[in-house]
């Protein structure tokens, strides 16, 4: 079979994403049986030690596509309907008329209409999204601050709602993904951390996959940077964090190969069933934390690369973390990449981050990774 990848120009394209001011940077690239793994820059910056591509690393909201696959997995057990209003379900966190109106389906689509808890979780971040006004104090008074999923879910809930149940564009909020997994544990008597490591982790075999219990990163991985839009300055690191505060909504560690992993078996048709798939696959238009249009379905974001047709994955993001997973439609093609630096622009007068050599980097380095 042809080489339809080049090695030397994918190192390359990561070692220019470094060079550009990313500490490190690591990637897997597929297509079918042709595997490449890579990585460029220091997993510790203050000691040089370098980032390798086997290393496990926060992948924030990549989590999703996880949760959903699980509360998936049950439908296709019989045990929830996706139409069915999670009143039904959960009476208590979603009391009334809102808890009749929405279905579990606009949970995982992001149309409920309810709003993200996290501004009112950390008072500094009260103007979010508009991060010029906001501080990262936050971030260091609750890096071991235990956060209870159903205080964080009232929060949600209790905030003035962001559309109306079912309405399109929908508007992206870790509410929804909390009260999935308060969903997963009411049918099934567990907690959803166990719930999806059984039936989707562990069913997938990822072998570096996890969710913590903890604040810690087990085995080898970098540092996570955290640069709040040049307000901290060095950037710090994030990667003793206790996740509560997002849950089995973006906690997840992973390595690039897992990630790969999971999305080819999820697209094969081998973690849920293809019904469930095609339902993940029924996209809306969903308004990101950045204020981007997002294709998405259940728990999986459409992406069209022009000339190259769709790919299908998520995007993370934690505090000094990041990563972003694509598999084309016809699982042949896949793309896994991470980072250890967020929010590396700078913002203008008026909150917009500007744009910053990481940015076209990583632009070309996916261009090429999918393209050739």
């Amino acid at each position: 079979m042809t080489n339809t990848f080049d090695p030397e120009k994918l190192q390359t394209a990561l070692e220019t994403v470094h060079r550009a001011g990313m500490p490190g940077v690591f990637a897997e690239v597929r297509d079918d049986d042709q595997i490449w793994r890579g990585a460029a820059g220091f997993a510790d910056v203050a000691t040089a030690r370098p980032v390798t591509a086997a290393m496990r690393h926060r992948v924030g909201s990549i989590t999703k596509p996880f949760t959903a696959a699980a509360v998936l997995h049950l439908v296709d057990e019989g045990e929830i309907e996706l139409d069915t209003p999670i009143g039904h379900y959960l009476p208590r966190l979603v009391p009334g008329e809102r808890g009749a109106a929405i279905t579990v389906r606009m949970l995982i689509n992001h149309t409920s209409g309810l709003a993200e808890y996290l501004p009112h979780a950390y008072p500094s971040l009260a103007a979010f999204p508009a991060l010029a006004k906001t501080t990262p104090a936050s971030l260091d008074d609750s890096r071991f601050t235990r956060f209870h999923a159903t205080e964080l879910i009232e929060m949600g809930v209790s905030a003035p709602a962001t559309g109306t149940p079912g309405g399109t564009p929908g508007v992206y909020s870790n509410t929804n993904y909390l009260l999935m997994c308060q969903l997963l544990e009411s049918i099934t008597g567990s907690s959803a951390e166990k719930r999806i490591t059984r039936n989707i982790i562990e069913r997938a075999g990822l072998r570096d996959t996890e969710l913590p219990a903890g604040p810690h990163i087990n085995g080898p991985h970098s540092l996570h940077y955290e640069a709040w839009f040049g307000m901290i300055d060095p950037p710090r690191d994030y990667s003793v964090y206790d996740m509560s505060w997002v849950g089995p909504a973006a906690s997840l560690i992973s390595t690039v190969a897992d990630l790969n992993r999971f999305f080819g078996l999820l697209l094969a048709g081998e973690i849920i069933s293809r019904a469930s798939l095609a339902q993940m696959q029924r996209t809306v238009p969903v308004i990101s934390f950045e204020g981007k249009t997002l294709d998405y379905g259940l728990g999986l974001q459409k992406m069209t690369v022009p000339g190259h047709g769709t790919y299908w994955g998520h995007e993370g993001s934690v505090w000094g973390g990041g990563a972003t997973s694509m598999t084309s439609a016809d699982g042949r093609r896949q793309l896994s990449i991470a980072v250890n630096l967020q929010r590396w622009n700078h913002l203008d007068s008026s909150g917009k981050p500007q744009p910053h050599p990481i940015d076209d980097a990583l632009q070309a380095l996916t261009q090429l990774a999918l393209c050739g």
